[in-house]
């Protein structure tokens, strides 16, 4: 199961309490303060393991909690530190804090980590309080609580291209032509119910991580069909292609692109913005040539016909993907160099 949200309360370990304690030794009758300090509880981390790719590991365990710091002890002996907890996470994984509203770290990056929750500090043996007016010092201070969090977990995938496109438009077609994932295809819509990653393999050793996300269809945006769910996963992608069925059984080929790019625009203005490369598919079937002169003509942008289902175009399209994900790899290394 593809679960891309949690919800978790981390709780770090409390510090453990100071000691009173008096050093007691047969030739020693009046042994100063030699109470230890209590350890510190231990923390909370969140860290991105790129060995998880969804968060379903968290949906059994809802509390995460760190060990409690031990309490010093007399002969100066120090409490041991409560131990820390390490929570795996995919890379892509934003961390929120529920209460607050506000976000504490994207861990966007493999091995990425963030403390969310703070382990109390220790409390002071009396020894920490003999001076020279009190050498009998007859108190020592508790360990402070550790910190409590409650967090919401938002996991959105990483991947260079997106596809886009209404139900059976063929995009699950065209990844699994395209690399080793495989996605569910079937005659039917929202045959795709999660979003599927591949690795898409060209010569010279080039290599690109496609998303393909469930199928679009208009009000998405809102929450229609599975879509809204799952739109986040293209927001850190470099670009979209958008996978146009020419042959619709239903509906009409540039009325369906238009819907496509409304919801993008509807959900997230950045979204349609990204570079976008149109696909035709389906260019096996008949009236296909008709079909695409007349979408061409109607959107004014370039079109690639394809067969997904035959292979026909494909090492066209693959290459145009790459030219435009260094395009805009360049660009966005000149923005980071002009800041």
């Amino acid at each position: 199961m593809f679960i891309d949200e949690a919800d978790i309360v981390v709780i770090a370990g409390d510090g453990g309490d100071g000691c009173v304690s008096f050093r007691r030794e047969k030739y020693i009758p009046r042994g100063g303060p030699d109470g230890g300090d209590g350890g510190d509880g231990g923390s909370v981390y969140i860290v991105a393991d790129p060995s998880y790719n969804t968060l379903q590991h968290l949906s059994g365990k809802h509390t995460w909690k760190a060990g409690r710091g031990g309490n010093g002890e007399g002969k100066n002996r120090h409490g041991k530190n409560g131990n820390d907890v390490f929570i795996p996470v995919p890379p892509g994984t934003i961390v929120r804090d529920a209460d607050l509203g506000v976000v504490l770290k994207d861990l966007s990056q493999p091995n990425d980590q963030i403390c969310v929750a703070k382990g109390g500090k220790g409390g002071k043996g009396n020894a920490h309080f003999a001076n020279a007016v009190n050498q009998t010092p007859r108190h020592a201070t508790k360990g402070q609580p550790g910190q409590v969090r409650h967090l919401h977990l938002e996991l959105k995938l990483i991947a260079d291209v997106g596809l886009v496109g209404k139900p059976n438009a063929g995009k699950s077609t065209l990844l699994r032509r395209l690399s080793a994932a495989r996605p569910k295809v079937a005659e039917y819509p929202f045959t795709t119910v999660e979003p599927v990653l591949g690795i898409v393999e060209l010569s010279d050793d080039r290599r690109f991580v496609m998303v393909d996300i469930p199928g679009l269809i208009e009000g998405a945006h809102a929450g229609a069909g599975l879509g809204e769910a799952f739109l986040r996963h293209i927001e850190r992608t470099k670009i979209l292609v958008h996978i146009v069925d020419i042959c619709p059984l239903d509906g009409d080929p540039v009325e369906n692109y238009r819907i496509i790019n409304d919801e993008l625009r509807f959900y997230s203005p950045t979204l349609v913005e990204k570079p976008q490369i149109v696909v035709a598919n389906k260019m096996d079937l008949t009236k296909s040539q008709e079909n695409l002169k007349r979408f061409r003509d109607a959107i004014g942008v370039d079109v690639i016909p394809i067969s997904a289902a035959r292979g026909d175009g494909l090492d066209v399209l693959t290459e145009k993907i790459w030219k435009v994900l260094q395009e805009n790899t360049s660009v966005e290394q000149d923005n980071v160099k002009g800041k």
